[in-house]
């Protein structure tokens, strides 16, 4: 029965892909940008499954020949081969269908409002919320996102007390949204003269980056005011009030930008962090009883989590959700991410196969 299921499904897939391709056929959809964009992601996304779908029925298919070949005995021994070969490959094909066929994150296509606070640890903890900062912004370059820092409080010594930046570009929340909790850092400080190893945390936030059209934002819930920057220098700092702080006064959340010297560049994007904000806490609302049943070894991303650490006199990068060590840390350090975030991924997507099996 479950089976038929997903056969029915992926034929109604299939014909909805085609319709798809139709429309995309069709010049006049190209004068509507939206529209345009939104079968364009669909097609996107429906390509890889329709893909394998059709790989599969072109094996049952060879399946097929090969059983009818197997009644006469010249071909006896080469039909028994591609039976074999093709049923490996059908029961391959369909494992791959069944993880296509998850649910996907509807914000995965999101660009991503990230934000990282130095935690337990005190100067330790800024410079190495510094250290973060590089490494997600040499990751998001190499992936080829763009990322704009829109507020950063540093420290005397380089270190970084909160910064909030964007990360922009296809898919960007899809590998970033695993980062989202406590990270743990053993290593011996600058400052320490005696070679002690000390422990310090930060906390990352990572959120979809809310549209225009979900997010209604009532111009009186705002108390907008404007400050001299602040920071460890610069020509600029101190000499206009070009800073922007908002605040959202039914919810009380505060936000800061004063990295661009317009004041109407501060406001643009102080606007777009309160957006995803609120978005953020009204998704956590309305999905909080299904998170529950979700919690795994991946995590639910929720701050309080310790879900890495990074040792360095070891050298190695421990994630707690998944039991994953590298011993690469410099060069996690630089951004190269992927081999944790793909594995995170894998995990990710397992246990939903799990539950979906259940």
């Amino acid at each position: 029965m479950a089976e038929q299921r997903m056969l029915d499904k992926l034929k109604a897939l299939e014909i909805h892909y085609e319709d798809v391709q139709s429309r995309l056929a069709d010049p006049a959809v190209y004068a509507d940008r939206e529209t345009l964009r939104s079968l364009s992601r669909e097609e996107k996304e429906l390509s890889p499954l329709i893909e394998v779908w059709r790989t599969l029925q072109e094996r049952q298919r060879d399946l097929e020949a090969a059983q009818e070949l197997s009644s006469e005995p010249d071909f006896q021994t080469s039909a028994r081969e591609e039976i074999a070969a093709a049923l490996s490959d059908i029961e391959q094909l369909w494992e791959k269908i069944k993880l296509l066929l998850l649910p996907k994150d509807p914000n995965d296509v999101r660009n991503v409002v990230m934000e990282i606070r130095a935690g337990a640890g005190g100067e330790e903890a800024a410079l190495f919320a510094h250290s973060l900062l590089r490494m997600y912004t040499m990751y998001a370059e190499a992936k080829g996102f763009r990322v704009e820092v829109v507020n950063c409080s540093e420290t005397e010594l380089g270190g970084v007390k909160e910064a909030q930046f964007l990360v922009e570009g296809e898919g960007a929340y899809s590998r970033l949204k695993f980062e989202s909790g406590v990270h743990r850092v053993q290593r011996v400080p600058e400052t320490e003269s005696q070679g002690r190893i000390q422990t310090s945390t930060v906390t990352v936030a990572v959120l979809p980056e809310a549209e225009e059209v979900e997010v209604r934002i009532d111009p009186n819930d705002l108390q907008i005011d404007t400050f001299r920057s602040s920071g460890a220098g610069g020509q600029h700092v101190n000499k206009t009030e070009s800073a922007i702080r908002i605040t959202h006064r039914p919810t009380g959340l505060v936000v800061e930008c004063q990295d661009e010297r317009s004041q109407y560049k501060n406001k643009d994007r102080a606007m777009k962090i309160l957006a995803s904000r609120l978005l953020d806490a009204e998704q956590k609302k309305q999905h909080s009883a299904i998170a529950a049943e979700r919690r795994s070894q991946v995590g639910t991303g929720e701050r309080s989590e310790r879900i890495r650490t990074y040792n360095f006199p070891q050298g190695r990068v421990t994630d707690h959700r998944i039991g994953l060590t590298l011993y690469k840390i410099n060069a996690v350090m630089d951004g190269t991410l992927d081999e944790m975030i793909d594995a995170l991924a894998t995990a990710e997507r397992a246990e939903q196969l799990r539950l979906s099996e259940q």
